[in-house]
């Protein structure tokens, strides 16, 4: 995770890469099932349900461990010939925020599905936020639910069309 340089209104950026060992179509159908039954497993999210779907742009709504009394509504757009969603927080002041948005772009590599988020956000404390070093701050929450999510999806493989390779007997 490296911070990057934030949107000219102000606040602050991130870019955060990791490695999903899944091909990319097994990402990508893991990733665009908005109306799921596991996020709320991810210890940081109390609640989510799809609001709507109108070609390749999806309303969502999640509850935040921090935040667990605050709705958020996501719009995320999918761009599939590029392997990107762009995700925007469609109420942010209700959410205490300025601003929230960014993308993930998918690649392929050779282990897998190389996972790259870069978000753009505002709100009171968002310095702070970054900083702090222990649980709770941007940095653990980050990594904490990139690890959460290359677990997540090797547990579901089989529901996104790829059982893991079989083992070959000695």
């Amino acid at each position: 995770m490296t911070l990057i340089q934030p949107d000219p209104r102000g606040g602050k950026a991130y870019r955060l890469s990791y490695l999903v060992k899944v091909p990319l179509s097994v990402y990508w159908k893991f990733k665009t099932d908005f109306n799921n039954d596991f996020l709320v497993r991810n210890r940081n999210i109390t609640a989510h349900r799809l609001v709507s779907r109108s070609g390749d742009s999806v309303v969502t709504e999640n509850s935040y461990r921090y935040r667990s009394h605050v709705t958020f509504r996501w719009r995320t757009t999918l761009r599939p010939s590029d392997h990107r969603l762009d995700f925007m927080l469609l109420n942010p002041e209700a959410c205490g925020q300025r601003f929230h948005y960014g993308h993930i772009l998918l690649e392929v590599v050779k282990a897998g599905t190389r996972v790259t988020q870069v978000a753009y956000f505002d709100f009171w404390g968002a310095t702070l936020w970054v900083l702090y070093p222990w649980e709770g701050g941007m940095r653990n929450i980050l990594t904490d639910t990139a690890h959460w999510e290359q677990k997540m999806v090797e547990q579901l493989r089989d529901r996104y069309g790829q059982a893991p390779p079989k083992e070959a007997n000695p």
